[in-house]
């Protein structure tokens, strides 16, 4: 059996150096359609998705309209059903300068499946995705940031997949498992199927402990001016903004799954405000995808990490 993968520290600062100047955010979309909310009882079985209306194109679409407008290009983390529905439409993001790393296929919960599942799932997903864009995919980002430390395997599935770099790891508590303490910044996974960067999901110190302001729920219910001091406290600490969205939330008017009302309440609250926020947080922000951070990591680096 593969040890564990041992999460260190990195001898390296990818958001230090470049052309793009020093610490730039990351605008990141989790490419998935509005009823693909995680662990709620109306949520529909991948076998019946073909069966329900989508808005993803439309919602995409738009997303990637805002983007061009402010001249951002963001990190899209597509499902490989998106890729395999929609490849025009991930072929055109791809085409207007935004990268097109993985999701998965079926939206699972990583500690809801297998090792032998988990690993079907993402080569299944790399697969479609590059068939759709005709690019390799070295990202990954498991669903629900649901990669604990109960599933460490994950880790080595994701370098064995071919994937360079993770954006799974939430570093605190999280509705779908988080991992408390572990490092805020890029760093290096080492495994002994070899290693893997790490982009953990932005989190702040708070009075009430650390928390995640910057994407979901949590952007969407936090006042504006909160989320700002919270990111300048992210970039204080020498770190870009990890930021996520997806395409369901600028859409006030997509239907509604059955859930209970804590539920409903994160999942829907301010949908109608969620457009404007996105407007000044990409105006306000130097951005680079993951693949532009990962590409200023050296071998030099990554050897002494």
């Amino acid at each position: 059996m593969i040890g564990s993968p041992k999460l260190t520290d990195a001898a390296f600062d990818p958001f230090s150096t470049g052309p793009l100047g020093n610490a730039p955010d990351v605008f990141t979309i989790d490419v998935e359609d509005w009823f693909h909310i995680l662990e709620v009882t109306g949520t529909p079985d991948l076998a019946s998705w073909d069966s329900h209306p989508s808005r993803l194109e439309a919602n995409f679409r738009a997303l990637l309209d805002l983007l061009a407008s402010l001249n951002v290009n963001a990190t899209c983390f597509v499902l490989g059903w998106v890729a395999m529905r929609f490849p025009s439409l991930l072929r055109e993001a791809s085409e207007r300068g935004h990268e097109i790393a993985s999701h998965g296929f079926g939206h699972e919960i990583v500690s809801g499946i297998s090792r032998a599942q988990f690993r079907e799932d993402i080569r299944g997903a790399k697969a479609a995705i590059e068939d759709a864009t005709g690019r390799p995919v070295v990202g990954y980002r498991a669903p629900g940031f649901s990669i604990t430390r109960a599933t460490p395997w994950a880790f080595d599935e994701i370098i064995e997949a071919g994937h360079t770099y993770d954006s799974s790891v939430f570093p605190a508590r999280h509705g779908h498992g988080g991992m408390p303490g572990a490092p805020r910044h890029p760093h290096i996974i080492h495994s002994e199927t070899g290693r893997l960067i790490e982009f953990p999901v932005s989190i702040a110190d708070t009075p009430f402990g650390p928390q995640c302001c910057f994407g979901g729920g949590y952007l969407r219910l936090i006042p504006m001016w909160l989320v700002m001091a919270m990111a300048e406290r992210v970039r204080g600490d020498g770190r870009g903004v990890v930021w996520y969205i997806h395409p369901r939330e600028i859409d006030p008017g997509h239907p509604r799954l059955q859930m209970s009302l804590k539920r409903r309440f994160k999942s829907y609250v301010n949908l109608r405000g969620t457009a404007g926020k996105l407007k000044a947080i990409l105006r306000n922000g130097n951005f680079a995808t993951f693949s532009e951070l990962t590409s200023r990591v050296s071998d030099a680096s990554l050897n002494g990490a």
